[in-house]
């Protein structure tokens, strides 16, 4: 692995996360408070993923299921800890559960009872996504509540106008 295949992700991560923040003073103390999930938990992830494809020549599938779980989770840690969308992200942890344990489904024997909670954890964190970032988006165009008052009360009203013509 030459150095630039390696620095070249790192460069291009500090310059968006410099372009994005402006005025962030840099110090040893802002890479860990904005790059540790990139630091040490992607890389566990990463690690597990080798173990599995290089060292055990394919046979230790189990390892798959805590290095997918660390990896979606550093994913969902990081780009969490860039943007500060805690409060928008939370559901890519139970979607880490979900990927871990599609890598055991799809690389191990092909267990169809896997894709149960597979599915439910899927499903449930896709839902929790949308409802969440559709709740995000609404707060933030109609952060005024008289704008969200007016809209209920002709709702209410178009609603008794069809309901006493019907």
């Amino acid at each position: 692995m030459n150095r630039s295949a390696f620095l070249g992700p790192i460069l291009i991560l500090l310059g968006v996360f410099l372009f994005l923040k402006g005025d962030v003073s840099f110090s040893s103390g802002t890479i860990f408070e904005y790059f540790w999930p990139t630091l040490f938990v992607i890389p566990v992830g990463v690690f597990f993923h080798w173990l599995y494809f290089f060292i055990t020549q394919r046979r230790g599938v189990g390892v798959l299921v805590p290095g997918g779980i660390l990896l979606t989770a550093g994913i969902v840690c990081q780009i969490s800890t860039l943007f500060d969308i805690w409060h928008l992200m939370w559901p890519g942890f139970m979607l880490a559960v979900a990927v871990g344990l599609f890598e055991l489904y799809w690389f191990g024997g092909r267990n169809k009872y896997l894709l149960i909670p597979i599915n439910i954890l899927s499903v449930m964190s896709l839902l929790f996504f949308a409802i969440f970032s559709i709740g995000s988006i609404f707060g933030t165009l109609f952060h005024n509540n008289s704008i969200i008052a007016i809209g209920l009360i002709v709702a209410g009203g178009l609603m008794m106008i069809v309901r006493s013509r019907n």
